[in-house]
């Protein structure tokens, strides 16, 4: 992610992800804070973000 466009592609395919209170994506790091309602699947998470042209890489 590099401009506050992909911050907001990010936020709107995650937002409609059911369940989904809050998105917060902080662009200088690439990482990506959800809250949700329910416990939500990894598939469901990274099927919005590769919805929004981003890949999910892992936290290790």
């Amino acid at each position: 992610m590099t401009c506050g466009h992909c911050v907001a592609s990010v936020t709107e395919e995650l937002s409609e992800v059911p369940g989904v209170t809050g998105v917060e994506v902080e662009l200088s790091s690439g990482t990506v804070t959800v809250r949700s309602s329910r416990p939500l699947a990894d598939d469901e998470v990274a099927a919005a973000v590769t919805e929004a042209g981003y890949a999910v890489a892992s936290g290790s």
